[in-house]
């Protein structure tokens, strides 16, 4: 199928897949490998499933060079629940749990913290309507730190960390759910990272933790079992039925990612994506404006505004028409957004790129 049979889908998650991507699992669906039967009518305790699990855990480790001493989980709830779950199993009583304010995905994390032990916002830019990251040298560690969060990619806002503080001995966790597998990175660096799946790794209902063993080991026995990561990282995240269509659909991902040649070649083409976007922004002679401060934009989420919001309305109907979906800022932000995630075709941010300057053509 081509791409002009199909939208230009700049959705904010559940967001774009490849094509390739959907086109295996269509062929795939009916009679999995010969099963005669579909993956999601298979048992999860079986070898074939198994197999499937277990090849996204490694493509997962392969594709982040993962180290020795760190596991991959699988969960569900998404980074919603991880919100919840990380104090839970991680702030041990006399610490305080440590987070970096950058917008709206931030918020949410501090407010479900807040509900479970003493927390403490470290940094913020929340004085300059988190158009910015916090500079790493703003962010300053208690010593009576549990860990660090703070969020690598804010979805709403489009801002983007493009380097991380260094926090000693105290575990690094990172909300990578919009911008996980779009550069390499050094996850030595992490004591945590996660990701809900639907922006950049497969469809929603999966949620990927990577974490050193000796933090999801760390879990009291206290909290519900389905909340503990001790319970699901002995159990190869197989404590219970696992969301099996979503972890087929993400190691399908992992393999589309690797035939990109992996993730230095899947940032450059992120670069090139974003670049073209922000260049026709940039160049437009202030009939568009980016959200972001230039140093800390986004590659995954382009924030952008017009003069009015009456010209935002005409924008956006406009688009639609032309088959672009997704532009609409979110709602509690406004403005325009582009989503251009690793499955986000170059021939969709260059169609975009043409539209825009054609409606600044047509309303200038």
């Amino acid at each position: 199928m081509e791409q002009g049979k199909r939208a230009f889908n700049f959705n904010a998650g559940p967001a774009a897949l490849p094509l390739a991507v959907l086109e295996r699992a269509q062929a795939e669906f009916v009679d999995f490998r010969g099963n005669g039967m579909s993956i999601m009518e298979m048992s999860h305790r079986g070898g074939v499933y198994e197999a499937v699990h277990q090849e996204a855990k490694e493509l997962l480790k392969e594709l982040f060079n993962v180290p020795a001493g760190y596991d991959v989980l699988f969960l569900q709830g998404g980074a919603s629940s991880q919100f919840a779950m990380i104090p839970m199993n991680l702030l041990q009583p006399g610490k305080v749990a440590a987070y970096v304010d950058t917008g709206s995905w931030a918020k949410k994390a501090i407010k479900e913290a807040q509900l479970i032990g003493e927390t403490a916002v470290i940094a913020s830019s929340e004085a300059e309507h988190y158009t910015r990251m916090p500079s790493l040298e703003d962010i300053q560690v208690p010593a009576e730190a549990a860990y660090v969060h703070l969020t690598s990619n804010e979805t709403i806002e489009g801002t983007q960390f493009q380097a991380f503080p260094n926090t000693g001995d105290v575990p690094l966790i990172v909300d990578m759910s919009s911008d996980i597998l779009s550069r390499p990175l050094d996850i030595s660096q992490f004591g945590m990272i996660y990701a809900g799946a639907q922006k950049n790794l497969g469809p929603s209902g999966v949620t990927v933790v990577i974490a050193k063993e000796e933090l999801l080991a760390a879990s009291p026995n206290t909290i519900p079992t389905m909340l503990r990561y001790d319970i699901h990282q002995k159990n190869n995240s197989l404590y219970n039925t696992p969301p099996s269509f979503s972890i087929y659909m993400v190691n399908q991902v992992l393999h589309w990612l690797k035939e990109q040649g992996g993730l230095q070649a899947v940032q450059e083409h992120n670069e090139e994506k974003a670049n073209l976007i922000y260049d026709a922004i940039d160049s437009s002679q202030g009939f568009y404006r980016g959200v972001a401060v230039p140093e800390n934009r986004s590659r995954m989420n382009v924030t952008f505004r017009l003069t009015s919001e009456d010209l935002e309305k005409s924008f956006i109907k406009q688009a639609e028409q032309e088959g672009f979906v997704g532009l609409k800022g979110h709602r509690s932000v406004g403005g325009l957004r582009a989503s251009i995630y690793n499955a986000v075709p170059k021939s969709s941010c260059e169609a975009l790129v043409q539209f825009m300057k054609q409606f600044q053509q047509q309303n200038s």
